[in-house]
């Protein structure tokens, strides 16, 4: 069987039951079989497979069609223009969770990010990629599952970042050292009625937000405030139909912070940022909420 052939009959296969992006992920599968590039993949597609690597290959898209993620299959896992290791200890690491690097380097062109906190790092993929662009930065990286910061520290030690990123075993911000400049967090916000079935190869853990989807992402902004400096950010990335709850909760623990969503490339309210306020503007917003109020008095 030719290389052509072993992608169109996977593919065939990957599509009757129902696995989304059935052309790339055949296309994965195989290149991870015969440890090929993409452009060696397409420039000889006429080549035959041993007998071995149809039985590796055929093998691997039996555990796709089952349900297994690519990722975990393969061990590999993309983000932000760079590869990590992933494994089922943790959760793997979503496109759309690069809107956090991206604001935390946009951040760092008009703030002082000396030093950065991620919470629920899992495979270190958001930490690493802040370490690797903002070198003069220090980054801890907390999570509560020692297994999930043995696969990190994997990456740390594949990137080159361990003197960087500072592992951290414990819940939220409890094993934080210092306040930062930055927080930074992709917690779990699905709803615990919404959760996948037994099916499913990710950790719960990683993936549970509670009643609501929004248990964890409280707890950690409740314990914001001693472990974020003055002029400090907090980023979170939220899930469809959550901006309005966690801005009002995070305008009650902060009445004086600006807090903006972005969007991500599908137009959904991803990452909420807010910043706090030098005191300064601290003390003009309040002298112009008495002015607001003596006015109605007077009137």
């Amino acid at each position: 069987m030719t290389i052509k052939q072993a992608l169109a009959h996977a593919r065939e296969i990957l599509v009757t039951n129902n696995i989304e992006d059935a052309p790339l992920e055949c296309e994965l599968l195989l290149r991870h079989t015969l440890k090929i590039s993409r452009v060696q993949l397409y420039t000889d597609l006429d080549h035959e497979l041993s007998p071995e690597q149809e039985r590796t290959f055929w093998h691997l898209i039996e555990r796709r069609k089952n349900g297994e993620p690519t990722a975990y299959i393969t061990e590999h896992r993309e983000f932000y223009g760079l590869d990590f290791y992933v494994d089922p200890r943790v959760l793997i690491p979503r496109p759309e969770s690069e809107l956090l690097v991206e604001e935390a380097l946009s951040l760092a062109q008009s703030h002082t990010l000396s030093t950065i906190a991620e919470i629920g790092t899992g495979c270190g993929a958001i930490a690493i990629s802040l370490a690797l662009n903002l070198p003069q930065a220090k980054i801890y990286a907390t999570d509560i599952s020692a297994s999930a910061l043995d696969v990190a520290l994997l990456n740390c030690q594949k990137h080159g970042v361990v003197d960087r990123v500072f592992l951290l075993q414990g819940d939220m911000l409890d094993p934080l050292p210092e306040p930062v400049d930055l927080i930074i967090a992709n917690l779990p916000y699905v709803k615990e009625s919404d959760l996948p079935g037994s099916a499913n190869f990710e950790p719960v853990l990683a993936l549970n937000g509670g009643s609501d989807g929004l248990e964890k992402i409280r707890q950690l902004c409740s314990q914001v405030s001693p472990q974020l400096h003055p002029e400090g950010s907090l980023l979170l990335e939220i899930g469809q139909g959550q901006r309005e709850t966690i801005t009002e909760f995070l305008g009650s623990l902060f009445p004086h912070a600006e807090i903006e969503v972005m969007p991500d490339l599908s137009g959904i309210e991803r990452v909420v940022r807010l910043t706090r306020l030098p005191i300064m503007k601290q003390k003009e917003a309040d002298d112009g909420r008495f002015r607001l109020f003596a006015s109605a008095i007077k009137f």
